[in-house]
């Protein structure tokens, strides 16, 4: 591995699962085919597709494929939180600090409040976004918003228009930050990403 600090960081997750009692070579295609996964066992097949996924890379995505998992169809919540980990998790393989970026998965944001009352805090929604990448030689920053529920609806003129919610959802991100002293708030981009 030419990066070393994410080979540390490796071999930590490595020791980690260790102590947990998860150990041995990845099984290969054919050993994975051949596992008999009961009626009785119904929560492995799910965390057996989940593996596959990670190892081979894939994102989930609402298209039909060779993977399937039934358990968690109706669990929109649980997809949408393993989509943005995918995302996240190739962003972090792809961009490596060696080329400058930082990605930084669940970055809190702070509003620009002035004068707040004490009860504010409690009443005030708070902004968390999904992935935030950030080059400070490039001098770039992008908010990335994961969508894994469709990103679409009907207008009176259109046919297909995006969901207010989430463009201004990406706009509270992106403006809220401008003017706080931070360069690459002023200069930040946002995405949109939802799978096809």
């Amino acid at each position: 591995m030419s990066d070393p600090t994410l080979a540390h960081r490796c071999r930590s997750i490595a020791t980690d699962l260790g102590f947990l009692g998860v150990a041995g070579v990845r099984p290969s295609r054919g050993e994975i085919a051949q596992e008999q996964i009961g009626r009785h066992d119904a929560d492995d097949r799910f965390m057996v597709a989940v593996a596959k996924l990670v190892f081979d890379l894939f994102l989930p995505s609402e298209e039909v494929g060779l993977t399937r998992l039934t358990s968690i169809q109706h669990e929109e919540a649980v997809v949408r939180r393993l989509f943005e980990k995918a995302v996240a998790n190739f962003l972090a393989l792809e961009l490596s600090p060696a080329k400058g970026w930082k990605v930084m998965p669940g970055k809190w944001l702070n509003w620009q409040t002035e004068f707040a009352t004490s009860g504010i805090p409690a009443i005030f929604p708070q902004m968390k976004t999904d992935i935030v990448l950030e080059n400070a030689v490039q001098r770039r920053r992008i908010v990335i918003d994961t969508k894994f529920a469709g990103i679409f609806a009907r207008s009176e003129y259109r046919e297909q228009v995006l969901q207010s919610p989430y463009i201004y959802q990406m706009y509270a991100y992106l403006r809220s930050q401008v003017g706080k002293g931070e360069p690459l708030s002023d200069v930040a981009g946002g995405i949109l990403l939802h799978p096809l």
